[in-house]
């Protein structure tokens, strides 16, 4: 893995991590209520999309092992050209769902 890649995937684990305190003792109520957390984590899912999405330029063969790279660099697009149409609903089954397994797999790739 390249150094670019590298600093890449870690600045995908550092957006990770601010999402999870942003979040953190929220529940899907809460969230809807507070527009300040919304837009940072909406900023965060951004970042994540934006890092992954550099990865598939050059070292496209590393993203492979990231399972649902596709789906999240599609949201992070939605997020940026859609801001009008995002739902938090799906934003929330992210934040809740699927974080967790891309930090899996990205502290495995690291750890390689």
């Amino acid at each position: 893995m390249n150094d670019e890649a590298r600093k890449n995937l870690i600045d995908v684990l550092q957006a990770v991590e601010e999402i999870q305190d942003f979040v953190r003792g929220m529940d899907f109520k809460a969230y809807q209520n507070n527009p300040v957390t919304k837009r940072a984590v909406e900023r965060d899912f951004e970042i994540i999309g934006e890092a992954l999405n550099r990865i598939k330029n050059t070292d496209y063969e590393l993203l492979g092992k990231i399972s649902e790279h596709h789906r999240i660099i599609g949201f992070r697009n939605i997020l940026i050209h859609g801001y009008d149409i995002v739902d938090e609903a799906v934003v929330w089954q992210a934040v809740t769902n699927h974080l967790p397994i891309l930090v899996g797999e990205i502290k495995e790739i690291l750890s390689d």
